[in-house]
């Protein structure tokens, strides 16, 4: 009997609960900004900001919905994103 499983069997004998905690999932209040994505670009939930210039060469001038100069994009649009320009040389 491993460790794990000698601490699950005895904490029953401790008193304490053997049920499991579940997580409350985090709902977004960021909408992505790209046109048509329905997800949201929170960080919590795995969203990130890229520039405009970025944004422009991905989605095109009138693809996207800029905040303060950045794009707040989901966790899949920012992986479509690195996947186009992934080979690009930026130095």
């Amino acid at each position: 009997m491993g460790f794990k499983a000698k601490a699950r069997k005895h904490r029953k004998d401790a008193g304490e609960d053997d049920t499991k905690k579940t997580s409350t999932k985090v709902e977004g209040e960021l909408p992505c900004g790209v046109r048509g994505c329905e997800r949201f670009a929170d960080k919590a939930v795995g969203g990130r900001s890229l520039s405009v210039d970025d944004a422009i060469d991905m989605w095109g001038s009138s693809g996207y919905q800029a905040r303060k100069g950045r794009v707040r994009v989901c966790k899949s649009c920012y992986r479509s994103w690195k996947k186009e320009n992934k080979n690009d040389d930026m130095y």
